[in-house]
């Protein structure tokens, strides 16, 4: 395999002639991607205070520390100047004491059952309930702080290339108060990187969430000294914990405390179980009784070349995690950007954030899948299971609209968050390795599809995180995906042959890394998956010499791979069916399906796959006959008066493949993209038949584990959640027992599949 990659080294080094500069695309101009901006629909309020501002598009790299950083200079500085850069770093610490105390006294669940606490009460329920206040934090120690922030700037210096950060925002950050940073899980190092961000330009480093349990007593006095917020040592899980009524109660005082102390939080959201969503909840319940004014939400984005592998039980000493760390070497760069903050109050009270029309997944799919009924396929799902009931706050319990609008807020900020992560090279290799080389491609093919693929993500608003010359890039990518890929080359060949490997766990990783991707072109692969999924109805009906037109009910002659016709309405339809089944943070919360789904129709306009026809009327659109009063009169489009419902029905339109000799080759790559999301669904609806029921223990842990795959069977109706003393166990629906029901479920999953 040396050799291998020594000759695809040779190759992408010397032998290709494609030199072309991504940093600066000619199509852009001189400028890139604005990103992070706030929702304009939500929030206009917090996006005015943005506008009119000039964006330098600066970028800042953490780990290139010199002596310009600091204030002296000379041969020994530069020998220290990342001591002596952390030393002159800002560390913002709390001038308030007796944080537990005052913790016990706003513990709600407590007073209820101690009734009114006197000091020396509040002294011996702070040892009663010791396991759980030693999680809280204490105040920051400057020393511990500077401290750990040098040997984290070492020790990513040892494992990435660079982290770079967007510089867009920072100012406002500045000058904000009670700031709550919000981004999705993708690994452990997501703690530490949003605080040594913020400590390196002198921001105030934030209260940090951490999801692992961590059992070693040193590292949690260590944590616990730089603001950590750690997990009970008789709690598995997070899960686990948060199911433990004391545990909220703690953790919503903590909450209370650390905002009127003006301090900053930072949380990690998972959007495959919904994890950390209930710290979202806990704050905008603060807000809503008056306990805290408000607070400004900054979604983060984190993009890795190559995700670091660190969920894992911390058992072992301090020492022996770092080094288990180090061994990994995950290698790469970061790209960390932070968005603009948003008032949450301003979300909440102006009534903007959408969650009217939030129906449960079945009432919007059982009536399509087992009794083919498209009308009750309109609606917004509901994912209630991202805060479930345990989870809502230690207060009274909230009606359906306030989880309604707790778990609209979590949405949006996973989307937001998942929207500011720039596009990294492995991105762009493996979606091109995955979506449309699965089969092999040559290094120089490679390389123009790399350059084709960084346009069209610059052209839909995304950032990429990367610059330089083309051949570097793909070489550099290759480097990073090696182990998962196959690498041929042989002196009578021009050019190495990249294949992927044919394993699950190569596939899985080439997904992860190609997720990015799939959410810059999530309009256009919903959009295909639909055409895919008419085409498909239309080769099994076996029509040859006609095909049905069903906008006029006629009968269009000729070769159906030359003149198929796609109704709109219809089309829309299934692209409206198949964004309820879409994980979270795809799709903008804010943005009705129906809206979601109209505009993946057009996006496949926009991009040249289709074409638009408009459906021949006897009367012209803009012209036509109204009625008042028994008389008819004539009216324009141009009338002022005029609206949508004088028309008796809205306008229609058909859509044909743009290229009809043969299938484009881009609605072949998009709808690859959606193609591992479905089969799963077709795996665990099918597989039921192959497990024996009830399910408990391990095959319960597995499913849950899989997030959002089991939340789709379990909405749906296919599975049944049995809360029994035992645990947690899982039942197939009666409805679904039937093969008949279990084919139809199957059958409108796999007509979204490409195959």
């Amino acid at each position: 395999m040396s050799f291998l990659y020594l000759c695809v080294s040779s190759q992408l080094s010397c032998g290709l002639k494609i030199k072309k500069k991504l940093t600066v695309p000619p199509c852009l101009g001189k400028f890139r991607p604005v990103v992070g901006q706030c929702c304009h629909q939500c929030t206009p309020d917090s996006l005015r205070k943005k506008l009119g501002q000039n964006y330098s598009l600066g970028f800042h790299n953490l780990l290139s520390v010199t002596e310009a950083q600091t204030r002296y200079r000379g041969w020994l500085v530069r020998r220290v100047c990342c001591a002596l850069f952390v030393s002159g770093c800002k560390v913002y610490s709390s001038p308030v004491s007796c944080r537990l105390e005052r913790v016990c006294q706003s513990n709600r669940y407590l007073r209820r059952k101690r009734g009114r606490m006197t000091g020396s009460l509040v002294y011996i329920l702070s040892l009663t309930f010791s396991p759980l206040l030693s999680m809280c934090p204490s105040t920051y120690c400057p020393l511990s702080t500077r401290f750990v922030g040098w040997v984290m700037l070492k020790m990513f210096a040892s494992v990435f290339g660079s982290i770079q950060v967007n510089l867009n925002h920072l100012p406002a950050l500045h000058r904000g108060s009670l700031l709550v940073y919000v981004y999705v899980r993708q690994s452990a190092v997501d703690c530490a990187l949003i605080p040594l961000v913020l400590f390196c330009h002198s921001l105030r480093v934030p209260y940090t969430v951490c999801p692992l349990q961590i059992k070693n007593s040193s590292l949690r006095s260590i944590l616990q000294k730089v603001g950590v917020v750690l997990l009970p040592l008789s709690a598995r899980t997070e899960k686990d914990a948060e199911t433990d009524t004391v545990y909220q109660s703690v953790m919503t005082a903590l909450v209370r405390e650390l905002l009127h102390e003006g301090q900053a939080i930072s949380i990690g959201v998972s959007e495959r179980s919904g994890l950390g969503g209930q710290w979202l909840a806990r704050i905008r319940q603060l807000i809503k009784e008056g306990s805290v004014p408000d607070v400004s939400l900054v979604p983060v984005g984190i993009s890795y070349d190559c995700v670091p592998k660190t969920y894992i039980q911390v058992d072992v000493s301090v020492f022996g995690w770092l080094w288990s760390f180090l061994c990994e070497r995950p290698e790469g760069s970061v790209r960390i950007h932070l968005a603009q903050p948003f008032s949450l109050k301003e979300m909440c009270e102006s009534g903007r954030c959408r969650v009217d029309e939030w129906l449960p997944l079945q009432d919007l799919l059982l009536p399509v899948i087992l009794n083919n009924c498209a009308g009750s396929a309109f609606g917004q799902r509901r994912m209630s299971w991202l805060l479930p009931s345990h989870y809502a706050s230690e207060l009274n319990e909230p009606s359906q609209s306030e989880r309604n609008l707790s778990i609209a807020i979590i949405l949006h900020l996973i989307f937001s968050a998942t929207s500011c992560m720039a596009v990294m090279p492995t991105s762009l290799v493996s979606s091109l390795l995955l979506y449309k080389h699965h089969k092999g491609v040559s290094t120089s093919v490679l390389c123009r599809d790399v350059a084709w693929l960084t346009e069209e993500v610059l052209f839909r608003n995304k950032d990429v995180g990367f610059g330089g010359s083309l051949t570097d890039i793909v070489h550099y990518s290759l480097s990073l995906l090696s182990p998962h890929l196959l690498i041929a080359a042989a002196p009578s060949r021009k050019d190495p042959l990249i294949v992927p490997r044919p394993s699950l766990a190569a596939t899985l990783h080439l997904s992860c890394m190609a997720k990015a991707v799939t959410h810059t072109f999530i309009l256009e692969a919903v959009g295909a998956c639909a055409v895919s999924a008419m085409l498909c109805e239309v080769a099994h009906s076996g029509v040859s010499s006609s095909v049905r037109n069903d906008v006029e009910g006629e009968v269009v002659k000729g070769d159906p791979e030359f003149d198929v016709v796609l109704c709109q309405s219809e089309l829309t339809e299934r692209a409206l069916q198949l964004c309820h089944l879409l994980p979270p943070g795809f799709m903008p919360p804010c943005q009705s399906s129906q809206s979601f789904a109209l505009d993946a129709v057009d996006s496949l306009v926009r991009c040249g796959i289709l074409i638009q026809e408009e459906v021949p009327r006897d009367v012209p659109i803009c012209d036509f006959w109204k009625k008042e009063d028994g008389a008819l009169t004539w009216t324009t489009s141009d009338d002022p008066y005029h609206s949508d419902s004088d028309c008796e029905e809205p306008d229609l339109y058909s859509y044909k493949i743009s290229q009809p000799s043969h299938c484009p080759e881009m609605l072949f790559f998009l709808c690859r993209m959606l193609a591992g999301h479905l089969r799963a669904l077709c795996w665990a609806t099918m597989g039921l038949e192959l497990i024996k029921m009830p399910l408990a223990g391990m095959w319960t842990v597995c499913l849950r584990d899989s997030g959002h795959l089991l939340c789709v069977c379990v909405c749906v109706c296919v599975l049944l959640e049995e809360w029994q003393k035992e645990g947690v166990f899982l039942t197939v629906s009666p409805l679904f027992q039937l093969s008949e029901n279990r084919q139809k479920l199957h059958r409108f999953i796999s007509q979204y599949l490409y195959n």
